[in-house]
């Protein structure tokens, strides 16, 4: 099973960026989409597919932290 996770973009060279999944740094390639530095992107498969809303990025990652965090439980 693969997910598409929300992420930051912090850095932008050419056609792949720097993005930040919550303190997980990894390159993701953003060919598919108009992001800038800043904006919240959903990345799968190491692609950027979809801009995200701030608040709906953050609220994502949030769910994501509660569910590895109960896991450790």
């Amino acid at each position: 099973m693969c997910l598409a996770i929300p992420a930051k973009v912090i850095e932008i060279n050419g056609d792949i960026a720097k993005v930040d999944f919550g303190g997980v740094v990894r390159e993701a390639d953003i060919s598919l989409v108009d992001a800038k530095i800043d904006d919240y992107v959903i990345v799968h498969a190491g692609f950027a597919i979809e801009i995200l809303e701030e608040k709906d990025a953050l609220y994502t990652l949030d769910l994501f932290k509660q569910i590895l965090e109960a896991e450790e439980n």
